[in-house]
């Protein structure tokens, strides 16, 4: 057999074939011997034995050929996973890498599109803004003009604790006028 052909598809598709087939066989061959251990010693009786011995006996001998039956199915069933994870991992695998980089590529096309169209509105926006100042951009809030401040507003009372002022002494009594006493 040549090495080299088992990393071909044709030849590791014939290689596992062949090695299936064979455990295919193997495991019906060990069914088949399985059926014939277990009904031949069903019925031969050894001297002293109780009411379900011969049963009891056959099934545990019949049990280990079971065990290679099954071992058999299994490696034919591996063989065909072998076949299968082989084209999955090896021969599939250029493929699907360059369809992910094709869908890769398509997504970064499509984000530095949106991009783009955002910059080109934001700075139509910036424009109109720059030009009629009256109209500002859409969903700016304008500042408010210094005509609509009050001097006699409470909030000017309050000290300001982010400069150098002093805040003046004033205690919860200047604000809240003293309830009677009880």
């Amino acid at each position: 057999m040549d090495i080299n052909s088992l990393f071909t598809d044709e030849g590791l598709r014939a290689f596992t074939a062949t090695v299936r087939d064979q455990h295919v066989k193997d495991a019906q061959q060990y069914g088949q011997i399985a059926d014939i251990v277990r009904r031949r010693l069903e019925q031969t009786p050894i001297q002293g034995d109780r009411w379900m011995a011969k049963k009891l006996r056959a099934w545990k001998v019949s049990r280990q050929v079971k065990a290679m039956q099954k071992a058999s199915e299994e490696a034919a069933s591996a063989a065909e996973a072998l076949y299968a994870k082989y084209v999955n991992e090896v021969l599939e695998l250029p493929a699907r890498r360059a369809k992910a980089e094709a869908k890769k590529l398509e997504r970064k096309q499509g984000r530095r599109a949106a991009t783009g169209a955002a910059v080109a509105n934001s700075l139509t926006n910036s424009v109109h803004a720059l030009h009629d100042p009256q109209a500002g951009a859409p969903g700016v809030p304008q500042a408010r003009p210094a005509e609509y401040l009050d001097a006699g507003s409470p909030f000017n009372e309050w000290p300001m604790t982010a400069g150098g002022e002093q805040a003046p002494n004033r205690t919860i009594n200047d604000y809240f006028p003293r309830g009677e006493a009880r």
